[in-house]
């Protein structure tokens, strides 16, 4: 009783929270194919080919190098086997070249996970997560926004907050929260 108590308040923060991004759980998460970097190594990830493996976490994120950025990267890093564990794939997104990513997936990503380039925004406005940088006329970046995409397509989870640290956790509690629902 109080497990379920627990899950079923766990369920009701999570979407409380999830009300705030700008695709919402249930629509269809756009397609996309773009260059990224694991490892410093650079390859194409395509976000059909991993949802044929389970969910995947797609976070968008302001500016690689930057504090909140390197700690959500660290965080993400951190408990990137977690995900794993819980048969889910991550990415993170920003509008940096792939020059820079490449760096990045190496000294902050820590070798872990991939983070893709998207320079142009075309994935970044996709998924409304498009923002003006502050006293920047004219230059945007995406917004820190975090979706967790089931394997049908569409979008289970979704978090717009500017604290880095808050999408990892709970990220990681939806999609054990899900795996665990949907084990056959």
């Amino acid at each position: 009783m109080k497990l379920s108590r627990l899950l079923l308040t766990l369920s009701f923060g999570l979407f409380a929270t999830a009300a705030h991004a700008a695709l919402k759980p249930g629509d269809s998460a756009p397609d996309f194919t773009l260059p990224a970097a694991t490892g410093g190594k650079d390859f194409s990830f395509s976000l059909a080919e991993q949802l044929k493996k389970g969910p995947v976490v797609v976070y968008f994120y302001p500016k690689s190098f930057t504090r909140g950025c390197t700690i959500e990267a660290h965080e993400f890093a951190e408990n990137y086997d977690n995900f794993v564990a819980a048969g889910a794939a991550l990415i993170g997104l920003s509008a940096d070249t792939i020059e820079v990513q490449r760096e990045f997936s190496t000294k902050e990503c820590r070798d872990k996970f991939p983070v893709g380039a998207d320079p142009s925004l075309k994935v970044i406005q996709s998924y409304d997560a498009k923002r003006e940088r502050p006293g920047q006329s004219g230059e945007a970046l995406a917004d820190r926004i975090s979706y967790v995409i089931g394997p049908d397509g569409k979008v289970l989870f979704a978090l717009t907050d500017s604290n880095p640290t808050k999408h990892v956790q709970e990220t990681l509690a939806f999609v054990k929260q899900w795996r665990e629902q949907h084990q056959h």
